[in-house]
């Protein structure tokens, strides 16, 4: 699909679903917070083997021994960081958006969400093509959020296919904002090698994020993803066009969109070879950053959050359910991502 096809299906996405609309944002002058949480939770498997991927090594026989047991115990981690949210004294609520990387297929995913206690999210989920079956999984909460559409996009490349770019739409009391949700091409083989794979992912990402802001200059759009690239490589400074300067992203006119680690002092959110990376990471449009809707604005609002028990022994590294190919037990080898926003119809 060329550019011009993609930017095209994106206008009609948001015509017929009203995402990003500045004129639907409703005068309310009651601030309301939400959290949004992204987070690669590292193979979240059922135990049998699909026929349609290669999962066999995620089964009691397979190479990793998976078993309902250990399927149990990443179930009840992932519920425990996010009671550990709920009841963080800076977030004291469950994000009202999750958005997962790595989740075998929709039923291993609403097992899990049943597991968080007074949870209530409806999950919204997609097969992607990608040959070891592991998607991009959403969910959100239907009492604080109005589900509006959701499209999803493909990444031509060249060899085996990719997950999907996924364009999903909301409205918090009818102000509405749309998240772009992505895990481009791991760096396996080299990353140099891998490149070209993640400036093709990008492109679709930009293109949907282009289309929004061609509608709406001031469209609030979340970009969060498992981007496999750092905030300074390419693919997210030139061809997503992001930037870790809050003002400048302000000041732009071409739709940069700020890169939230730019307000953040915390090393990364995944450990390479004894090196902390930022391969996890959210962008916003400016019109998060100004004037009334959707608002990312005060000191916080983006982290990188963790407890003690999430590390290793050595305390230098998020703790695996799997290490060197043996399991390990852990919780995922990447920490997830928060950002609070607010809704407010006042400009500041």
């Amino acid at each position: 699909m060329t550019m011009k096809k993609i930017l095209s299906a994106f206008l009609l996405l948001s015509l017929l679903h009203g995402v990003a609309k500045g004129g639907e944002k409703t005068v309310d002058d009651r601030p309301e917070s939400l959290l949004l949480l992204w987070w690669n939770v590292e193979n979240l498997f059922d135990t049998t083997d699909d026929p349609g991927i290669s999962d066999e090594e995620f089964t009691p026989e397979g190479r990793l021994h998976w078993t309902p047991k250990k399927l149990l115990l990443k179930e009840m981690r992932i519920a425990y960081v996010m009671q550990a949210i709920a009841t963080h004294p800076d977030y004291g609520q469950l994000p009202a958006v999750l958005a997962f990387a790595e989740v075998e297929n929709g039923a291993v995913f609403r097992r899990a969400l049943q597991k968080i206690k007074g949870a209530r999210y409806r999950a919204l989920y997609h097969d992607s093509p990608d040959l070891r079956g592991i998607d991009i999984a959403l969910a959100y909460d239907p009492e604080r959020l109005d589900f509006t559409g959701m499209k999803t996009y493909s990444v031509p490349q060249d060899g085996r296919p990719t997950r999907d770019i996924i364009v999903a739409g909301f409205k918090n009391r009818g102000r509405p904002f749309t998240l772009i949700l992505n895990h481009w091409p791991s760096r396996a083989f080299g990353s140099a090698l891998t490149e070209k794979k993640r400036i093709m992912a990008a492109r679709v990402a930009r293109a949907a994020a282009d289309s929004l802001l061609l509608q709406n200059p001031d469209a609030d759009i979340i970009v969060m993803g498992d981007f496999n690239d750092s905030p300074q490589d390419r693919s997210v400074r030139r061809t997503l066009r992001g930037t870790l300067n809050r003002l400048q992203a302000q000041r732009a006119k071409d739709g940069t969109l700020y890169n939230c680690w730019g307000g953040s002092s915390q090393p990364g959110s995944y450990s390479y070879r004894g090196q902390w990376e930022r391969i996890d990471q959210i962008l916003v449009s400016k019109g998060m950053l100004s004037g009334p809707g959707i608002r990312t604005d005060e000191p916080g609002a983006f982290s990188c959050f963790f407890f003690r028990p999430m590390f290793t022994k050595s305390g230098k590294k998020p703790w695996r359910t799997y290490e060197g190919g043996k399991y390990s037990g852990g919780y995922s080898d990447h920490l997830p991502l928060l950002l609070k926003v607010a809704t407010t119809s006042h400009p500041h």
